[in-house]
């Protein structure tokens, strides 16, 4: 299945700003991580405070509902979905 992966500020720095991945049927926002991060060096860095835990701030979006309101990093992916990853952002 094809899900569509959107980077914005300093996320596009280490990936793409967007791009097209083919992914196993059941996979999850989870497993997807997991292959951006085996594709891009640095991205761990900037997402994950542990292994298992997003940074604060960290909003990961899939199909503009934030996962947090979901399933968090087991929310299933489905084909065609679009899923938008947001760093935190500092500011005043």
């Amino acid at each position: 299945m094809n899900v569509t992966v959107k980077s914005f500020a300093t996320f596009r720095e280490v990936m793409d700003r967007q791009l097209t991945l083919d992914i196993p049927e059941g996979s999850t926002i989870r497993t997807l991580l997991a292959e951006l991060n085996g594709r891009y060096n640095g991205l761990n860095e900037l997402m994950f405070a542990t292994m298992d835990t997003l940074k604060d701030f960290v909003n990961i979006l899939k199909n503009g509902r934030n996962i947090h309101f979901l399933a968090g990093l087991d929310t299933p992916l489905d084909d065609g979905d679009l899923v938008a990853l947001f760093p935190p952002v500092a500011g005043g």
